[in-house]
């Protein structure tokens, strides 16, 4: 299962109100973008988990209001601890409702103080779609993160996680996704969540794929 873009909304309509972008933005921004394997996988203002320098690289495209990311999260989790040899790609992709873009944007802000992490958890733990701000911001508080360099990273880096946000969708477009969760997990593309089993699966036929 996945969750859909809503019907009356393009990701980049969405990202254009929550974002305060024009409202006739163009898809010139996409086009620019680098949207190649390389620079899917390897971003250097995306964050990153798992051992960096695995052998197999696990990129995951989700929404925070998004259930069925929430549900695989765990799953995902747990493979790539146990594995100890896949690096982990988040790549922020807030489709859903303009709180998913406040809530990426927060966790990605994060990242400036190295509480990514932190916040990405406490945002992932909130149970149910559609879940609002202010429910966001009161589980982040919950998260450890010191609130006020929050504030301040996110007005001084806005720009940054701005055009990282529309890289992403640019990157997610160019794979023809239409909904979260999504994964690349090595050079396969998987669109919907995975049990523990399914991404387990999913690892071995990528590392038998990449030794052909």
């Amino acid at each position: 299962m996945f969750a859909t873009r809503p019907s009356n909304f393009s990701p980049r309509l969405l990202l254009s109100l929550a974002l305060l972008m024009p409202m006739t933005v163009s898809h010139a921004f996409a086009q620019d973008a680098d949207t190649s394997t390389e620079a899917i996988q390897n971003d250097p203002a995306t964050p990153v988990a798992g051992n960096p320098k695995g052998d197999l690289t696990i990129v995951t495209f989700f929404d925070y209001n998004c259930p069925f990311c929430k549900k695989a999260e765990p799953a995902l989790e747990q493979v790539v601890k146990e594995d100890g040899h896949i690096r982990l790609v988040y790549k922020d992709w807030p489709i859903l409702t303009k709180a998913s873009v406040y809530g990426a944007q927060l966790a990605l802000a994060a990242k400036y103080q190295g509480k990514y992490d932190a916040v990405h958890a406490a945002l992932m733990s909130i149970p149910g779609p559609k879940i609002p701000e202010d429910q966001m911001l009161a589980a982040i508080r919950k998260s450890g993160v010191d609130m006020d360099k929050l504030d301040a990273d996110l007005k001084a880096h806005g720009d940054e996680i701005t055009a990282l946000l529309r890289r992403n969708l640019a990157q997610a477009d160019s794979l023809g996704l239409q909904g979260t969760p999504a994964y690349l997990v090595g050079h396969y593309k998987v669109t919907s969540a995975l049990t523990y089993d399914g991404f387990k699966r999913a690892v071995a036929d990528a590392r038998a794929q990449a030794k052909k």
